[in-house]
């Protein structure tokens, strides 16, 4: 116990080397575990359709549950460790993220696979939260600029590598190894972070679970209604309950925001036109791009046939886009401002969206995927830096760290309620509850023909989506008030982006 204390109070470590290393290293690969299982379970879905008997609209459970929970539960979760500890809370995050995924590599159906995930994304909640404010305790001056750097870099490269791993690990062994690979994982962090971790400093509060409670369910309830409808139909009395019981929900959670003395949303942040806007079109631009990359995944398989990997590895284009453009944002926020870079990436996404929209049976990789794949991760990279500068400039600094949450929260958010809305217009293309929604076997498969119009459907409202998130920054979003603040902004929002 001694020892533990010592080393809970002990100074930041001063060299990236031995004990720093290993910390850095820790703190690193577990933010990165769980950013990668946002991606990294996409390629591997037509096999977890075939294997667990999940319908095409059920199917978008295996990113949702994560998503939401995750999403749903982070600021609830970065509270909880402002007042227990973060190494604490980092800790109990990383043990049900690791039961989890055991529970998950060994799911026998859909529901199974579905509450696995959605432990996943609780234990995401509560350790992620804490990872970066463990960097900022364990490392101070020039080491932390230089912690920092390589914690943004490898962040960075999750989503693509996310799909890179998630195809070689799927094509070399099955899908469940995607989630039995963070086993042994866990259990080293696990064994490791009490020795070479240093706990935070605690700060008294309230927990806002009453808002956490309300603003899960009332999401996960939308999302049940709009799975449900694709499946059933619209005038499914069961899906409409859902939605119903979902806005409900949604509706209370505000009220309970507004009247908490420590909310996990605080309303005064939306107050700003600005500010509002940013986390407006934050919550509309992952529900296309996620969405996007959810269903040209299975297009990759189930039309073109690509294996797990050549799948994965498709979706470079996105990649190598999405860096060229945010290394260059700042620089061009610089001379045209952050608004008109935001409308410039949102315009090159919607190319890219449109592009999609035609697809068809015979469409190829190279004239009708890498394209707009290229253009879309172009977009992406020219709207993060915009919007986070947006936000983080116009805030209070006592309030900076609340504003990043929901920052984040609207990303996790904007992305399930994404995949959950076009897989559902997906579904409904392919016949929803009809033979092509059947478990799996050999009889009535839908055809190329229609999954590639039904992906068309989808990708018209996906366009949609973009067309109105451009509305929005074009009448919600002003430039910084002042140079100086947006450029001190830069290097936090390269940085998170």
């Amino acid at each position: 116990m001694s020892s533990q204390a010592e080393r809970a109070t002990s100074p930041p470590v001063q060299a990236l080397t031995g004990v720093a290393g290993v910390a850095l290293a820790i703190i690193v690969s577990c933010e990165l575990m769980l950013m990668l299982d946002g991606t990294i379970m996409n390629v591997a879905l037509p096999e977890i359709r075939a294997g667990l008997g999940y319908t095409p609209s059920g199917l978008s459970w295996v990113s949702t549950a994560f998503l939401l929970a995750y999403g749903g539960l982070m600021l609830l979760g970065g509270r909880i460790g402002d007042i227990v500890g973060r190494r604490r809370t980092f800790l109990v995050g990383i043990a049900v993220f690791t039961a989890a995924s055991l529970a998950g590599g060994l799911a026998e159906g859909p529901g199974w696979l579905t509450a696995a995930r959605a432990a996943q994304g609780l234990g995401a909640a509560l350790a992620a939260p804490s990872t970066l404010a463990l960097l900022v305790t364990n490392f101070r001056g020039p080491l932390q600029a230089r912690a920092l750097s390589v914690y943004s870099s490898v962040t960075a490269s999750a989503m693509t590598l996310g799909l890179v791993l998630g195809g070689v690990i799927t094509s070399a062994l099955s899908w469940r190894w995607v989630l039995l690979v963070n086993v042994p994982i866990g259990l080293l962090v696990l064994a490791l972070a009490p020795r070479f971790v240093a706990e935070s400093p605690r700060r008294p509060g309230r927990l806002d679970v009453g808002g956490a409670l309300a603003s899960v369910l009332g999401l996960v309830a939308v999302t049940f209604g709009l799975v449900r409808a694709g499946e059933h139909g619209w005038s499914d009395p069961v899906a409409l309950s859902s939605l119903i019981a979902g806005v409900v929900l949604v509706i209370g959670f505000v009220l309970i925001e507004a009247r908490a003395k420590e909310p996990i949303m605080p309303l005064r942040l939306f107050a700003d036109r600005t500010r509002a806007g940013a986390f407006a079109a934050l919550l509309l631009i992952p529900m296309v791009t996620m969405s996007t990359q959810f269903l040209i995944i299975q297009f990759l398989q189930e039309v073109l046939g690509h294996n797990a990997l050549q799948a994965g590895l498709a979706f470079l284009p996105m990649a190598a886009g999405m860096l060229v453009t945010a290394q260059n944002a700042p620089k061009l926020i610089g001379r045209i401002g952050g608004r008109s870079t935001a409308l410039a990436g949102t315009a090159i996404l919607g190319v890219g969206i449109g592009w999609l929209v035609p697809l068809a049976a015979d469409t190829g990789y190279l004239t009708g995927v890498a394209g707009p794949m290229l253009l879309v991760g172009a977009g992406m990279g020219l709207v993060v830096v915009p919007f986070n500068i947006a936000i983080m400039s116009t805030v209070d600094p006592a309030e900076s760290g609340v504003a990043a949450g929901v920052l984040q929260t609207a990303l996790l958010t904007g992305a399930s309620l994404g995949i959950a809305i076009l897989s559902t217009v997906y579904a409904s293309g392919l016949g929803g509850h009809g033979p092509a929604a059947a478990a799996p076997g050999p009889a009535s498969p839908p055809s190329a023909e229609t999954i590639a119009d039904s992906m068309g459907t989808a990708f018209t409202v996906g366009l949609g989506l973009v067309v109105l998130a451009f509305l929005v920054i074009l009448f919600t979003i002003r430039s910084p008030a002042t140079a100086n603040r947006a450029n001190s902004s830069v290097d936090s929002a390269s940085d998170q982006a």
